[in-house]
């Protein structure tokens, strides 16, 4: 299955008014198997003791998974919502941007199963990598 390709600025436009607009995620490319998106480390996404909060990292995660599975289905008939997610905080960052890339390790009917890798923008360097469930549910009529 290859995702839909969308124009980038209708996607970025839907983040208005979300917990994507607050902490500053915006999707920067989208290929026929893998979403990726940026998020600043800043004062928004930073924990007390001044590293990227692993909150932060999560919801991006799930942010390109949840996208991903959109971007397969029919959002007219069906929904895409995450069922689970894990991640593992193997790395910290401090202040710069990070990178998120979604990449569809299964697409069923039901479920989609999305590996995910965080890195620091500047030097590539893993900084979290996990795994997203999308259950895909048709919609109430």
């Amino acid at each position: 299955m290859k995702l839909k390709q969308v124009p980038l600025d209708q996607l970025n436009a839907l983040n208005q008014g979300t917990l994507m607009e607050a902490l500053g995620i915006q999707y920067l490319e989208i290929g026929d198997q893998f979403v990726k998106a940026s998020m600043p480390v800043n004062e928004r996404t930073r924990q007390p003791m001044g590293l990227l909060h692993g909150g932060a990292s999560a919801a991006l995660m799930e942010t390109v998974g949840s996208l991903g599975s959109v971007l397969l289905i029919d959002p007219l008939m069906q929904n895409a919502v995450g069922l689970d997610i894990s991640a593992n905080h193997v790395g910290a960052v401090k202040e710069g941007e990070v990178h998120a890339t979604a990449r569809l390790i299964h697409a069923g009917r039901t479920t989609h199963l999305w590996s995910i890798e965080v890195r620091e923008a500047s030097s590539q360097r893993l900084i979290c990598h996990g795994k997203h469930t999308v259950m895909i549910l048709p919609k109430a009529e």
